[in-house]
């Protein structure tokens, strides 16, 4: 089991109200597994994607990430656990606006502490993948924002991870870009890397093999199948995601 957690809870402060974000969410993904989180807005997916990618610590419950028990694991633990076994891919790019594109990809293995040949030739090959060799030494405000995504999947890769975490990943996109760059995350599941994807566009839901819908922090629903009508006609019935 790649990642497993159970009764994970998540309670922050909004000024003087308690919120709580998760509710005791237990869930199991599979190594290779390409699972999508749907629901509507503050149902916990972000924070659910958060914990998971060891970007924060739950309030109480457990998560196993390849074995190891991430809750207990002090800071420098839990950084060298995260650059090593998760890869992100935000919304936004998070790109360093300074930096060109194979030196943005660098990032990840600089703090890994490769030395520069060989992170030169990782970064390269990891933007031949994604059909962006060509472009390696332009900075992220002389691309397109589907090059800008695709240069921030580069990214997410290069150190390769064992799972791959996309938080709306074309939600800034055109629906042809964005049909690209969920075609490369299907291509690179196809070929093993774990996927979860969280989003709130239905027709992105199809190349999930798994859908789970959350809604007031926890898990409502949850199908597994590659039939688009049917996974849309179910979450029609849904509030709105």
């Amino acid at each position: 089991m790649l990642v497993e957690i159970k009764d994970l809870a998540r309670t922050y402060m909004m000024g003087e109200t308690e919120v709580q974000a998760l509710r005791g969410v237990s869930l199991n993904v599979e190594r290779g597994e390409f699972v999508a989180i749907i629901g509507p807005s503050g149902s916990g997916k972000s924070t659910l994607m958060h914990l998971l990618g060891c970007l924060d610590r739950p309030t109480s419950g457990r998560y196993w990430l390849d074995g190891t028990a991430v809750e207990g694991l002090q800071d420098q633990e839990l950084s060298r656990l995260r650059n090593r076994k998760v890869g992100f891919v935000f919304q936004t790019f998070n790109l360093i606006s300074q930096l060109n594109i194979l030196e943005n990809v660098e990032v990840p293995l600089l703090y890994m502490g490769v030395e520069r040949s060989q992170r030169h030739e990782l970064c390269m090959n990891m933007l031949q993948a994604v059909r962006l060799g060509h472009r390696s030494a332009h900075r992220p405000n002389e691309l397109s924002g589907g090059e800008n995504q695709r240069a921030a999947i580069a990214r997410a890769l290069v150190t390769n991870p064992d799972i791959i975490l996309a938080d709306e990943p074309t939600g800034n996109l055109d629906t042809k870009t964005g049909t690209e760059i969920m075609e490369i995350l299907d291509d690179l599941n196809k070929k093993g890397t774990t996927i979860v994807l969280v989003t709130h566009e239905l027709s992105k839901v199809k190349w999930a093999r798994r859908v789970i819908y959350m809604q007031d922090g926890e898990i409502r629903r949850e199908l597994v199948g590659d039939q688009t009508h049917q996974l849309v006609e179910l979450f029609q019935e849904l509030p709105e995601a």
